[in-house]
């Protein structure tokens, strides 16, 4: 992505704004372009800006997060959204994640992983590294039902290895484990991966994660072990 990544970030707590503001724009290459202290500011000026991240708490005054994000994602060229919260477990997530949300954050993140975070989702990848994103993945699936589409439904169009893509990329592998595990270049695997996202007609990484579990593609049990869970 050319130029500087272009930032809303959306919080009732003046004090976060500011950390926050004062973090990015240290770190260079990042500009904020607007603040807002509730859910309908935040849809307001995201659409007034058009930026390329948005940085939402997920509990607001007079539109919550959740609404806010679904409003934000809803919309032609939706920006990335980064969910904030403080407390890890928060339920409102799980719809967020449904919603199209590419990461989630806790407040308390260390800069270096907040200014991280901005920029893999701005390049067009998901948080997929987070802590709070693993336990949120393994905990919506144990609160579905069961699986709504099945992975062959879902991914009928998709090449055996492109499958094989897409389960590694539930287990939480990189682009460099995937390419080690299945024995060909990071490139082909980069571009596996965009044939994955794009033939499912999803996002990015983490709705490929929630699509493969939803699917019954892996099962949480895979994806813990995947990461010495």
């Amino acid at each position: 992505m050319s130029g500087s990544v272009r930032v809303v970030i959306a919080d009732d707590q003046a004090l976060v704004r500011a950390g926050f503001r004062a973090i990015l724009e240290m770190a260079g290459g990042v500009e904020v372009v607007a603040e807002a202290a509730t859910g309908e500011e935040a849809v307001s000026v995201t659409r007034r800006h058009q930026p390329d991240v948005v940085l939402l708490d997920i509990q607001m005054p007079r539109l919550d997060g959740l609404d806010a994000a679904r409003q934000i994602l809803a919309t032609t060229s939706a920006p990335r959204v980064i969910m904030l919260t403080t407390f890890d477990l928060d339920e409102y997530l799980f719809e967020s994640m449904r919603a199209g949300a590419s990461g989630f954050l806790l407040k308390d993140t260390p800069r270096e992983q907040l200014i991280s975070a901005v920029r893999t989702v701005a390049a067009g990848d998901a948080l997929l590294s987070s802590p709070v994103a693993h336990r949120l993945i393994e905990r919506f699936m144990t609160y579905e039902p069961g699986p709504r589409t099945s992975a062959r439904d879902l991914g009928g169009s998709l090449s055996p290895r492109e499958v094989d893509v897409w389960r590694a990329m539930a287990r939480g592998l990189t682009n460099a484990e995937i390419a080690g595990e299945l024995f060909v270049s990071e490139s082909t695997v980069k571009t596996h991966v965009a044939h994955v996202l794009s033939k499912l007609g999803i996002r990015d990484r983490l709705q490929a994660v929630i699509a493969a579990y939803e699917t019954g593609l892996v099962r949480a049990s895979e994806g813990r072990n995947a990461h010495g869970r």
